[in-house]
């Protein structure tokens, strides 16, 4: 029985090579390098990961400018893409919540009744509206709308599927149509046929949210894209419980009027009150 010869042999290799592939020295201005592996698990999108999501290490963020400006965040394109695999790329979503002194969170007070933070330090913070208190109001609204998106993914809703959060930035599905970003539905004006699967599948948000004890909080035109005949709702951080929250009903009928008004405006008759009855019917 022959065996390989010892490293200290005269027969023993002297020398050996392997192959490699060098990761780039230095990064663009507008790159970095993946944020996904320092991200926390319970801060990564829920499983099973869909097959375009690139989680690689040696992956590498480069900014491809804004998507959209808002007054509590701005919103960018961001590819990631695998050094190792070129081909592994994707464009995502960035969602951003501003720096204290570049915000205004407006009407938050009464999204935010029945909620609380874990350390009673940022809470007395939150209250007296301290410097700090405004930076832990980015990251709470920002871990708000991550657990909004994660649970109405997990729902079965049209929502981006949400990649991670990390801080005050939100990575999540960038929803596209025939090449570019999918138009709002507010901007839309579709036949009959495609009117009524809209309309349907708004109001099946509206079911599935309320029968989770839950309500959008502002949804209007504005904040449901669509790409071709489907729905994706869009902006969550003000989602509000049913139960904890003392003006959540009147949050849910605002969604349904808003709804309801933009629908009869092209040529489908709702009514937003009987809308409002039937989807609080379906509470709990």
């Amino acid at each position: 029985m022959s065996h390989p010869p010892h490293p200290s042999s005269p027969d023993a290799a002297t020398d050996f090579t392997f192959d490699f592939v060098p990761l780039a020295d230095e990064l663009e201005p507008g790159q970095r390098w993946s944020t996904w592996p320092s991200v926390e698990p319970l801060m990564r999108g829920p499983e099973p990961l869909p097959a375009w999501l690139v989680t690689a290490s040696g992956a590498v963020d480069t900014e491809l400018g804004v998507l959209k400006g808002g007054k509590e965040a701005d919103v960018f394109l961001l590819e990631r893409r695998d050094l190792l695999h070129p081909d592994d790329a994707v464009v995502m979503a960035a969602k951003r919540y501003r720096a204290p002194e570049h915000r205004a969170f407006h009407r938050a007070a009464s999204y935010t009744e029945g909620r609380s933070v874990k350390r009673s330090r940022d809470q007395r913070a939150l209250d007296r509206k301290s410097s700090w208190g405004r930076t832990v109001a980015a990251a709470e609204w920002a871990v708000s709308e991550w657990g909004a998106l994660r649970r109405c993914w997990e729902l079965g809703l049209p929502v981006p599927y949400p990649v991670q959060c990390d801080g005050t930035e939100i990575l999540m599905e960038w929803i596209s149509h025939d090449g570019g970003t999918a138009p709002r539905l507010a901007g839309q004006r579709p036949g009959r046929g495609l009117l009524e699967n809209w309309y349907e599948q708004v109001r099946d948000v509206l079911h599935t949210l309320a029968g989770a004890g839950l309500a959008h909080g502002d949804l209007s035109p504005y904040n449901v894209l669509v790409a071709g005949e489907r729905i994706v709702v869009i902006d969550l951080p003000q989602v509000v419980d049913l139960a904890g929250n003392p003006q959540a009903g009147e949050f849910l009928r605002r969604d349904c009027v808003n709804m309801a008004r933009w629908f009869t405006s092209r040529g489908l008759e709702v009514d937003g009150e009987e809308l409002f009855a039937e989807v609080l019917a379906h509470a709990w």
